[in-house]
């Protein structure tokens, strides 16, 4: 008898631990599903800061380029605000498109280019624009511990017991955001050989 009392008390901690794991798991899972509300929270009232700008910068140049202000007030009225990130995305992307277009325009009107209360609404932009990339990397550092939890062993099987998905990356190409600009060097090369 005595010989398996330690047996008991082996195997009752090694109940008690896998218990305590089992509970500290599911607990990180709500913790990051929470952060990952959170985070999405963050990046909606920057996306929404940049929205509620656009017409500003269409009353600034409408003066300028009435056609292309009117098209893209068109444009920018199909904005539904998808709480569903890759529906989000594609809304956002189409509107961040406009406005480096609306921005583009910009450029052929120099007037429009030195007024202002153009160069205000562009630095307020610049500036909703990093809030907006500094909650996307918010946003997509808590997704990534999330996904690494949902898909390491052994916690997979508590993530597929509770339906606890992989979850999407934010992406969104900003309208500040300049492309680089590709320089080939083949032709150089080969005048060289």
């Amino acid at each position: 008898m005595s010989s398996l009392v330690p047996f008991f008390m082996i195997g009752g901690f090694v109940i008690f631990v896998g218990i305590a794991w089992y509970i500290n798991t599911y607990n990180r899972f709500i913790k990051y599903r929470n952060q990952i509300e959170e985070a999405w929270s963050g990046i909606d009232v920057a996306l929404k800061r940049r929205f509620n700008l656009i017409p500003n910068l269409i009353r600034a140049i409408e003066g300028y380029a009435k056609h292309e202000a009117e098209l893209f007030g068109k444009e920018s009225s199909r904005f539904t605000g998808s709480a569903d990130v890759p529906d989000r995305m594609t809304e956002e992307s189409r509107l961040s498109n406009s406005i480096n277009g609306l921005l583009a325009l910009a450029e052929d009107y120099p007037d429009l280019k030195a007024s202002k209360n153009f160069f205000s609404l562009q630095q307020t932009l610049n500036e909703i624009e990093s809030d907006i990339q500094n909650a996307r990397n918010r946003f997509n550092g808590v997704v990534r511990r999330y996904n690494t939890l949902t898909e390491s062993f052994p916690s997979r099987y508590i993530a597929g017991k509770y339906n606890y998905a992989k979850k999407e990356y934010f992406t969104l190409e900003l309208s500040t955001q300049r492309e680089m600009t590709s320089v080939d060097f083949s032709s150089s090369s080969k005048k060289s050989s």
